[in-house]
C-alpha cells in the first residue's frame, strides 16, 4: 500500500508548486492592469486633492486638483443623484453654477436641478461621460426645481423631463417654455462659459424662436443626447497652465447648414460597432497627463464640508494646502500619450469638442 502511494505523494509537492507559480503569475499580471485603470483609481477618491486649484489636460483626458463641492442644497438649487459624488468642480465652475441659479431665479426659473459636475479629483468616470474630467463641465437639468424640497430618495430616483421627441428629433412644444430659452440665454451670457451643449431639436427651437439679439446662440451647440439637460462648459482658468483649451465656436449663430445636417438620416444611423469599448474603460494612468498621478497621491481635506464652496469663499482646506502636500508640476505637456486611434472615442469633435454622454442609437 505504501509503495502504491509513493508515486502520487511524490507528485503532490510538484503539483502544488506548479499551482502556486500559476497563482503568483496571475496575481502579478491581472491586478496590475486593473490597478492602473484610471477610472477605478479616480472613482475611488471621495475627497479632492487639497492643493491649489488647477485643471490638467483636456476636458475628456485629464484631472484637476483643489476641487470644491457645491452644497447639496441652496436657496436656488438642489443636487441630483447625490450618491454619485459628482458635485465637485474647479472653484470657478462652482461659482458660475451658483451665479446662474441666482440670476435664473430673477429671470423666472424656480431653481436649478444640478446633475453631474465632476468627481472629486476629476479623471475618467466609472459610468457615463467621457468629458467632465477637469472640473470645468456641468450638467443642468431642463426640469425646474420643484417648490417643495426633494428628499434624498427622490433625488436618486426622480426622472428628468425628456424635452425632445425621439422620432422627429424636435422639441415637444407642450413642454418648452420661454423660461427655458431665458435660462439658456442667461448661461450663455457669462464670459466664462464657452460652450453649451443641447439636443439638436433644442438648438432648432432656439433658432426658430429667438428674436432680437441672437449673438449668444453661437455658444449653444447641438450634440447627441442632451435632451433632458444642457451641458455648460467654462474655459481654462488662470493658474492652470497645463489645461488644454478647446476650439472656439464659430462666429455665426449656428442655425445654418451645420444644424440642417442633424435633421438628415446621417447622424441617427445605428452605430456600426456598438460593442466597442468606451475610452473611459480603456484609459490607464499612462493615457493621462503625468501630473494626474500627483493629483491622486495628494492628501485630501478633513471632510467634504471642509472643501465645500459657500458663497464665494474658497474653503481653507483647498486654498491653503498642508506643507506635505505634493506640488503639481507647472505644465501638463508631458505624459499626454493617447490611446490607439481605433479606440480614441474622446477625440475632440470639430466645432463641438465634447464627447457624447449618450452614444448614437444602438444597432438592431
Amino acid at each position: 500500500m505504501k509503495t502504491a502511494m509513493l508515486p502520487f505523494l511524490g507528485k503532490t509537492p510538484l503539483l502544488a508548486a506548479a499551482l502556486g507559480l500559476l497563482a503568483l503569475a496571475g496575481l502579478a499580471t491581472q491586478p496590475a492592469s486593473a490597478e492602473e485603470r484610471a477610472k477605478d483609481l479616480f472613482g475611488a477618491k471621495k475627497l479632492p486633492a487639497a492643493t491649489a486649484a488647477q485643471s490638467i489636460g483636456f476636458y475628456s483626458k485629464g484631472c484637476f486638483a483643489g476641487g470644491v463641492a457645491i452644497p447639496m442644497d441652496g436657496p436656488t438649487w438642489e443636487v441630483m443623484r447625490p450618491s454619485r459624488n459628482r458635485r465637485w468642480g474647479h472653484p470657478a465652475m462652482i461659482a458660475v453654477i451658483e451665479q446662474l441659479s441666482r440670476d435664473a431665479a430673477v429671470d423666472g426659473w424656480p431653481g436649478l436641478l444640478i446633475g453631474d459636475i465632476s468627481q472629486p479629483r476629476g479623471g475618467p468616470m466609472m459610468t457615463g461621460h467621457a468629458s467632465h474630467q477637469i472640473g470645468l463641465d456641468a450638467d443642468i437639468w431642463l426640469t425646474p426645481m420643484p417648490s417643495r424640497p426633494l428628499s434624498m430618495a427622490q433625488r436618486e430616483s426622480m426622472s428628468a423631463t425628456l424635452m425632445v421627441d425621439e422620432k422627429t428629433h424636435l422639441v415637444k412644444d407642450a413642454l418648452w417654455t420661454p423660461a427655458h430659452t431665458r435660462l439658456l440665454k442667461r448661461a450663455a451670457s457669462y464670459s466664462q462659459v464657452e460652450r453649451i451643449l443641447v439636443n439638436p431639436g433644442i438648438k432648432k427651437k432656439l433658432c426658430d424662436t429667438v428674436k432680437g439679439d441672437r449673438s449668444w446662440l453661437r455658444k449653444v451647440r447641438p450634440f447627441w443626447g442632451h435632451d433632458y439637460h444642457f451641458h455648460m462648459r467654462i474655459g481654462c482658468q488662470p493658474g492652470s497652465p497645463g489645461c488644454k483649451a478647446q476650439e472656439a465656436t464659430p462666429d455665426d449663430d449656428g442655425c445654418g447648414k451645420p444644424l440642417a445636417w442633424w435633421f438628415t438620416q446621417e447622424p441617427w444611423r445605428p452605430n456600426k460597432n456598438p460593442d466597442a469599448p468606451k475610452a473611459r474603460d480603456l484609459m490607464t494612468m499612462a493615457n493621462l497627463p503625468s501630473e494626474c498621478r500627483a493629483v491622486l497621491d495628494a492628501p485630501g481635506p478633513a471632510s467634504a464640508e471642509a472643501a465645500t464652496y459657500h458663497g464665494g469663499s474658497v474653503p481653507v482646506a483647498v486654498a491653503a494646502p498642508e506643507p506635505e502636500a505634493p506640488s503639481l508640476p507647472a505644465t501638463a505637456a508631458s505624459g499626454m500619450t493617447g490611446l490607439p486611434s481605433a479606440v480614441n472615442a474622446f477625440t475632440a469633435t470639430p466645432e463641438i469638442g465634447v464627447p457624447l454622454p449618450r452614444p448614437r442609437p444602438p444597432g438592431n
